[in-house]
């Protein structure tokens, strides 16, 4: 299947590209690759961006003009993340605007969108999903993290796990059960809170590539006020599915992918000895490109569907599950073809890419668990796209 832009969707990955090549600097992609931009650069760097991006308004573009957007169609929205992802260009959380914000126009009170969807659309605001805890994480609706009514105000307590960027967000997006007796699809509610409350403890989770983005959050008797509830009390579980329905072609997988891939075959050009020794790796990079290509064919057609008013539900699951594992392929194809001077940092004369394949082969392993993992991904394939019943 071949797909094809429309004259005003190339014009926009043009407008797209000059932009990112003007806000990025010159050895971004190389520097960023490598893993020598300090966590202060990126951090100045995503705020310039950010800034740009909402006076274009390019930042929650889905959104209709009313809050702010300018109701992009699903492909442009496709073509954005993909471009952003493929140039790896620094950017705060965007939980706000892909879930928190539609969230809140689909359920939220007048004053609650006046109140928070401003400082999303316009960056202000850095937002952090509070959804998995040590004992619910793709059994989501398993979830035990009580939110109990007190006059005025709900008290909380429990934990999350899995946070991403809760160290850096200021505003947080919460799933707690508000009703312990019923069945656990229901009884769960949806809050917003600021996250400097008192109660509230962030601890880091650092993974095995030395990288910190996952936190652990601990609420002890955190109280916040009772109007901060969003929709329907104890339909919260119905509310989050539907907020997580928003963009889901995967794109970004692939266009990560590519970046690493063209790494590759760079490296095997400048470097003939790497096939020399191990032979076999030219045809496993030809097969990954193969296989990168099959895979933006899978996540093209997602925005193409939506485009029809089509629920892609099994279709995305297939891109999510398709487009991990081709990342874990990539990096394995990685280390295997540049030995063990692969695994080695660049402040050695005998690095090769200065290790960054073998942090992408670290980072990778958790590619088929994050965003729900490949069991449960094959399920609803299986379900939804085959008709198979319930195992």
């Amino acid at each position: 299947m071949d797909f094809h832009f429309n004259e005003a969707e190339e014009q926009f990955r043009s407008e797209l590209r000059a932009f990112l090549a003007n806000q990025l600097p010159t050895d971004w992609s190389d520097r960023s690759f490598l893993g020598e931009v300090s966590e202060e650069e990126q951090e100045a760097l995503s705020k310039k961006i950010t800034a740009a991006l909402a006076d274009r308004k390019w930042l929650a573009m889905a959104w209709p003009d009313e809050f702010g957007g300018i109701n992009a169609g699903h492909v442009q929205q496709m073509l954005y993340k993909e471009e952003t992802a493929y140039t790896a260009m620094p950017s705060g959380s965007t939980m706000g605007v892909d879930w928190v914000g539609p969230a809140i126009m689909l359920f939220g009170n007048d004053e609650q969108k006046a109140k928070y969807l401003p400082n999303i659309v316009n960056g202000i605001d850095q937002w952090c999903t509070l959804y998995s805890e040590p004992g619910a994480g793709s059994d989501l609706a398993s979830l035990q993290t009580r939110a109990v009514r007190d006059g005025d105000e709900y008290v909380i307590n429990g934990s999350k796990i899995w946070t991403s960027g809760g160290h850096t967000s200021n505003m947080g997006w919460l799933a707690a059960r508000t009703d312990s007796s019923a069945p656990k699809h229901r009884g769960i509610t949806t809050f917003v809170l600021d996250m400097d409350t008192p109660g509230i403890e962030v601890r880091p989770l650092v993974n095995m590539a030395d990288e910190h983005n996952f936190n652990e959050i601990f609420f002890d008797d955190v109280r916040i006020p009772a109007s901060n509830l969003v929709g329907v009390e104890n339909r919260g579980w119905y509310q989050v599915a539907t907020a997580l329905d928003y963009e889901r072609s995967g794109v970004a997988a692939y266009a990560g992918g590519k970046r690493n891939l063209e790494r590759l075959v760079g490296a095997a050009k400048d470097d003939e000895a790497l096939l020399q020794k191990n032979p076999s790796s030219r045809y496993e990079l030809a097969d990954r490109w193969v296989e990168l290509q099959v895979g933006y064919n899978v996540a093209y057609r997602i925005p193409f569907l939506q485009a029809q008013d089509q629920i892609p539900n099994h279709e995305a699951s297939i891109s999510k599950l398709y487009g991990s594992e081709l990342n874990q392929r990539i990096a394995r194809t990685g280390i295997q073809m540049l030995g063990m001077g692969g695994q080695i940092l660049d402040n050695s004369p005998w690095s090769k890419l200065g290790g960054a394949i073998a942090k992408t082969y670290l980072t990778s392993a958790s590619a088929t668990i994050a965003a729900g993992t490949s069991e449960v991904q094959r399920n609803i394939i299986a379900q939804r796209g085959l008709g198979l019943p319930r195992g």
